[in-house]
């Protein structure tokens, strides 16, 4: 029996994402037409003896969660519960809290995986590995190939080449350790929790030694991070093992970010969904490469979409409107003759005729195989960093006017073109 954790983060977490995670949580943010969570649920419905899916996070359930979940079990067959934290624990201080939660019914193996990361997600090849490397206690990391300026952003793995044990792991080193780098989707066994205990249980004298509260001190010490407290401790014990894996993966920190993982999935769609990607119809609008349409879209057949678009339910879209690397939101009306390129259109926005809306694009080096996106900074010497355009909830451009590298909060109606502002 198998059963899969799935970690969701809170509110503090997404300040990246922001103004978008301010209507929603980011969790449930589209990414090729449905919540980011549910291409992980998927996934994992599609193991063979999975029992159970958990989601530990701590934004407080809401309407629109439970919505999901709800429709998310009808959906896969298979349950799915919210098991929230009363504070952010870290990666392994959620893990250990909810521990017996997690095993319950006895697994023999679980999967965890970080909600803001986009993946063709292996977990059967993880498994197939994990029974193949090490002993039967032993943990898998899923891992792939960034160049070397960019590896120094995530968790670093030097391996066995001819095992694929983990020697050593460094979270963000300062300076090249490997190339290989943490996916954030890993395969633990009932044992990670002896090596979580050892590190609350370090923590905890700690923090008494420094006269904390007591319910302080506690709560530090459930604080645990499974990249810096566990890996780094583990690796080249024989322990600790990496699959790597040779298809796409991508983190979704920056609203920028999701345009791309997007991409991805809709590019994947070809294979897993092609009932979810539009095709040129008599009578429809022009299709230019991967687009999905929800049903109750709207479109006008003079528009022209693709490559890369994303519609939500309810979207109006007018005559001869041109839509590129974009998704446009549930509610939206883009009217005549607009143009929308690399951005995201918030919920209940307008885009009036002859306007244009333009961001510019955060992609990966296309002539690097091995280039991740960048973590992007909101300025960069004193300015706006250019990147996508992103639209907040209930926005309003006027006729005729040129929108570009901008953020809108929400609820703003503008009466005149911006360039690279953020617009409160």
């Amino acid at each position: 029996m198998l059963k899969a954790v799935i970690l969701i983060g809170g509110p503090q977490k997404g300040t990246r994402f922001r103004p978008l995670s301010f209507e929603v949580p980011k969790p449930l943010f589209p990414v090729a037409g449905v919540p980011m969570l549910q291409h992980h649920i998927e996934a994992c419905a599609k193991v063979p003896n999975m029992k159970e899916i958990l989601l530990i996070g701590f934004y407080q359930p809401n309407e629109e969660l439970t919505r999901f979940l709800f429709t998310s079990q009808q959906e896969f067959k298979i349950t799915i519960r919210y098991l929230q934290e009363y504070a952010a624990l870290g990666t392994g201080g959620g893990l250990y809290h909810f521990r017996d939660q997690i095993l319950s019914g006895g697994p023999q193996a679980f999967f965890v995986l970080n909600a803001d990361v986009c993946s063709e997600f292996p977990l059967p090849e993880m498994l197939a590995f994990h029974q193949e490397h090490g002993d039967p206690s032993s943990l898998v990391i899923l891992g792939t190939t960034a160049n070397r300026t960019q590896s120094l952003n995530y968790g670093c793995i030097v391996e066995n080449e001819e095992t694929n044990e983990v020697l050593h792991y460094v979270e963000k080193p300062g300076t090249f350790v490997s190339d290989i780098i943490n996916c954030g989707i890993y395969l633990f066994t009932p044992d990670i929790f002896q090596h979580i205990a050892g590190v609350f249980q370090k923590n905890q004298i700690f923090f008494e030694l420094q006269d904390e509260e007591p319910a302080n001190g506690w709560h530090r010490a459930a604080a645990i991070r499974l990249e810096q407290d566990i890996f780094t401790a583990l690796a080249g014990q024989g322990k600790l093992y990496v699959y790597k894996t040779l298809s796409f993966w991508s983190q979704i920190k920056s609203a920028g970010s999701a345009i791309y993982a997007s991409r991805l999935y809709l590019n994947r769609y070809h294979i897993t969904h092609p009932e979810r990607l539009a095709c040129n119809q008599d009578g429809g609008p022009k299709i230019s490469g991967t687009v999905y349409i929800h049903p109750t879209a709207n479109i006008d057949p003079s528009a022209v979409l693709g490559p890369n678009v994303s519609i939500g339910t309810g979207v109006t879209i007018g005559a001869g409107v041109r839509v590129r690397e974009s998704i446009i939101l549930h509610g939206a009306s883009l009217q005549d003759h607009c143009c929308v390129l690399n951005c995201i259109v918030g919920w209940d926005s307008t885009i009036g005729k002859w306007a244009r809306v333009e961001g510019t694009p955060s992609d990966p080096n296309p002539n690097d195989p091995y280039a991740k996106i960048d973590s992007e900074t909101l300025f960069r010497d004193s300015k706006l960093t250019p990147s996508i355009t992103i639209l907040g909830c209930n926005v309003t451009i006027p006729s005729e006017v040129i929108i570009l590298n901008s953020i809108v909060l929400p609820h703003k109606d503008l009466n005149r073109s911006f360039k690279n502002q953020i617009i409160l």
